[in-house]
């Protein structure tokens, strides 16, 4: 393949999550990436704000015209995408990186949309030599890459995997963004189009077609944890993130078992999951016009004083327990997902492989796991 213009290319660099992400790449170090957006003074003021060198390319792209998605993937070894909802302004960007043979990540958090990608550009990825990866941000890379690392150390310990993991999130401090928003209404209101959308939202194997794992947990109802004495409640980002896991292990030939369970929740007082589960459904409400925007979301100070910290426990029929954890030291929607992101874009970069469509845990778990470790802010540990 002809040498490429840039190794990466930032598109959406003047949104919310994009501007974050140049402003992580600037200030690393990173040489060979560019930033691009629809309006290029925007994204030159961008640039200058972050503090970007002057020299930072600049490329015009619009989601809105598919020929200039064409050009910019023709000019770059892998796109960085943050323009989301992705079932609005995603699909023809990843339909020209599969044709370009152009690497890809994004943040989404839309698993009927992942599935169409899947279902669609998996065998034009492996010809062109694409590598699609498709939620690489807090969906669902702390969870992904949390069940990844308990495995390894499971095996390490006791010689097998273990057949069940608990993911359970211990606390969490952090903003929502209006991109965030406007993802769940655009699925709520795509699902009320199309009911099929409802059952690959129901299915935790919506994403690893050809494969049905046994029954799971569904995560969706209040339940007392008698081992931690606490409760658990129903954790927002579970839907997308358990469908990953359960494609990362497919990806991988199964080394979690063809039999593996896996749930999350998050670890609260009953009367904190009720207000918890109350204030995302009036946050989600697709028919009113209230509430963040896109382009919208936390402050630098809220950024930098957010936190997860996520536990993860495999457990054996035989009772034998492991627990890990991953803790993340910036708000997991922002500060932390424009670091991992970015990370894992140049995780991929160093990596060869066939193409495809895959998870961050299904290509680069090990390269990204001590990347996100030196670089990122991320804690992966046995507890």
């Amino acid at each position: 393949m002809a040498k490429k213009e840039f190794d990466l290319i930032v598109y959406g660099a003047t949104g919310f999550t994009g501007r974050l992400v140049a402003e992580y790449l600037a200030q690393r170090g990173i040489s060979g990436w560019a930033m691009a957006g629809r309006n290029t003074a925007k994204l030159a003021e961008v640039r200058d704000l972050i503090g970007a060198p002057k020299d930072t390319p600049l490329v015009a792209a619009d989601a809105a015209n598919p020929a200039s998605l064409k050009t910019m993937c023709e000019r770059t070894r892998c796109v960085l995408t943050t323009v989301g909802p992705y079932q609005l302004y995603g699909s023809d960007l990843v339909a020209a990186c599969a044709a370009a043979g152009t690497d890809y990540l994004d943040l989404n958090g839309e698993p009927a949309w992942a599935r169409q990608m899947i279902d669609a550009h998996e065998a034009a990825g492996k010809k062109s030599g694409a590598r699609i990866i498709l939620s690489a941000g807090f969906d669902s890379i702390p969870f992904d890459l949390g069940v990844w690392y308990l495995q390894q150390e499971a095996i390490k310990k006791f010689g097998s995997p273990a057949p069940r993991v608990k993911g359970r999130v211990r606390k969490m401090q952090g903003g929502a963004s209006g991109g965030t928003m406007a993802s769940m209404k655009a699925t709520l209101k795509a699902s009320f189009k199309d009911p099929s959308i409802l059952g690959l939202l129901n299915n935790p194997f919506a994403l690893t077609p050809g494969f049905e794992g046994p029954s799971q947990p569904s995560g969706m109802v209040p339940e007392y944890d008698k081992e931690l004495g606490v409760w658990a409640a129903p954790f927002v980002m579970a839907p997308i993130n358990t469908k990953n896991v359960h494609r990362t292990n497919m990806l991988l030939g199964h080394p979690y078992g063809r039999d593996f369970v896996y749930d999350e929740m998050m670890l609260t007082t009953l009367g904190e999951a009720a207000r918890a589960l109350v204030d995302a459904a009036a946050k989600a409400n697709p028919f009113t016009g209230k509430g963040l925007k896109p382009g919208d979301g936390p402050s630098k100070e809220e950024r930098e004083t957010g936190f997860y910290d996520v536990m993860f426990t495999g457990i054996y029929p035989d009772g034998r327990k492991i627990v890990t954890s991953v803790y993340g030291d910036r708000d997991p929607g922002y500060g932390s997902t424009s670091k991992m992101i970015s990370e894992a874009a140049l995780a991929l970069l160093e990596t060869k492989s066939a193409g495809g469509v895959f998870t961050p845990g299904g290509l680069i778990a090990a390269p990204l796991v001590e990347r996100l470790q030196k670089f990122a802010g991320l804690t992966f540990k046995v507890e």
